[in-house]
């Protein structure tokens, strides 16, 4: 790997495992203070709002700056966002504003990766990144738990430091406070990010021209034959996911009887699969041979049907580091092959841009959807099923869907193919 792959990777483990540890601060907060349920699940959607309303800007902002110095404003926001939660905002406001953050952050901790790498490294730096985001998620989770758990939290809040009182009584504020600095230390990363020789492309014109270059884009995008079977894969596949550890805390708490810091440690299990499906990803599948692992999310959403069997923490555990593995293992190669596509037909910052609205649409739209079950009051094990369901039912549909591109559109296919073959190797 190139020189500055490293502090790459570092700044975006710091800056994801600070996202997901707050975010178990933010429920815990929520339940502390006495809120309506549905607030809890509404933390996903209020997190992808930001990705969904900036996606025509947030692309070409990424393509205008050095990606480094894009990353270091990004995650200034974020540390916003979090000490606005911290003194008193209401916690879904806070945590939009730190998806505010987030939204910014993604085109470039992407895009960076076809600016520094070649295209026959471009699987190899997904599977790292992914690995590294996936199980900084988990471990950020499981981070979160321990920052709000009795032993952590008391010790914390017993530290004499010197200085004025800031008025941090509880379990999740004290979390919150220490959440700051893992931001502070992904901030410091930022500066590090060396300065790629690809040339940098200025904002000249206005917002309107803004969202009519971005609804070309996605258009674009969507139109080519393996541009969109990788972009409805990775959307759908992210927007079970993004909502999916959420759900994980009330399954745990119907289905093992646990409290928010305990079903956080559960959700650490995960990282053992998740990272060693990616790894092996990068490892085992080329370019051109992305979409053969398209089969293997039709699993998932049936494996996600058969958590509501499992009563018994001892089957949950490998259960989970299966499904993990699986997860990895997907989406490191249709990543991989959704930016290069995207980076052939439009430039890096931009088609990440594209990506992350579809992606965290769809966070938005079935976070909505898990919201409005829980106020309708059904329980958690319904909404797994149904999640699993869609998942398999709708990975079968975009099976079948490239199926047909390859037999209609076989010369066209053919030659992306060749294209993304030529430069893998």
């Amino acid at each position: 790997m190139k020189k500055g792959f490293s502090t790459i990777m570092s700044a975006q483990f710091f800056s994801s495992l600070a996202d997901n540890a707050l975010l178990v601060a933010a429920v815990e907060l929520l339940r502390t203070s006495q809120a309506p349920a549905w607030q809890v699940p509404a933390l996903a959607p209020m997190f992808a709002l930001f990705y969904v309303v900036l996606a025509p800007f947030v692309g070409a902002f990424a393509d205008a700056l050095p990606k480094g110095r894009v990353m270091f404003i990004s995650n200034t926001i974020k540390i916003v966002g979090c000490l606005l939660m911290l003194f008193g905002t209401h916690p879904l406001l806070a945590y939009a504003v730190v998806g505010l953050g987030a939204a910014a952050y993604s085109p470039a901790k992407y895009g960076i990766l076809t600016e520094l790498l070649p295209a026959s490294l471009l699987v190899k730096g997904n599977g790292w990144i992914e690995g590294l985001t996936v199980g900084s998620i988990v471990l950020g989770i499981l981070l979160g738990g321990q920052l709000i758990g009795a032993r952590v939290s008391g010790f914390l809040l017993g530290l004499d430091l010197p200085g004025p009182d800031l008025g941090i009584d509880t379990a999740a504020e004290v979390a919150i406070a220490a959440i700051v600095f893992l931001y502070i230390t992904a901030a410091a990363f930022n500066l590090f990010i060396p300065r790629t020789t690809a040339p940098l492309q200025p904002i000249q014109h206005g917002p309107a021209w803004m969202v009519r270059d971005f609804s070309q884009c996605n258009s674009r995008l969507w139109a080519d034959k393996l541009g969109q079977i990788s972009l409805a894969t990775t959307t759908l596949l992210w927007g079970v996911f993004g909502n999916l550890r959420l759900i994980v805390f009330a399954w745990a708490a119907a289905a093992l009887g646990y409290t928010t810091a305990q079903a956080s440690n559960l959700a650490g299990v995960v990282v053992i699969g998740s990272v060693a499906g990616a790894v092996a990803a990068s490892a085992m599948t080329k370019l051109d041979k992305a979409t053969n692992v398209i089969p293997l999310a039709i699993v998932v959403g049936l494996l996600m049907i058969g958590l509501n069997v499992i009563r018994d923490l001892w089957v949950a555990v490998p259960f989970l580091v299966l499904l993990g593995a699986l997860c990895g293992f997907l989406i490191v190669p249709m990543n991989a092959l959704l930016q290069h596509r995207g980076h052939n037909l439009m430039g890096a910052g931009r088609s990440i841009a594209v990506q992350n609205f579809n992606e965290q649409a769809c966070i938005l739209v079935l976070g909505a959807f898990y919201v409005g079950m829980t106020r309708l009051g059904l329980s958690a094990f319904v909404a797994i099923a149904v999640f699993g369901l869609l998942v398999a039912c709708t990975m079968e549909l975009i099976r079948r869907w490239h199926r047909s591109n390859a037999v209609r559109h076989h010369a066209e296919v053919e030659r992306l193919l060749v294209i993304a073959r030529t430069d893998g190797h």
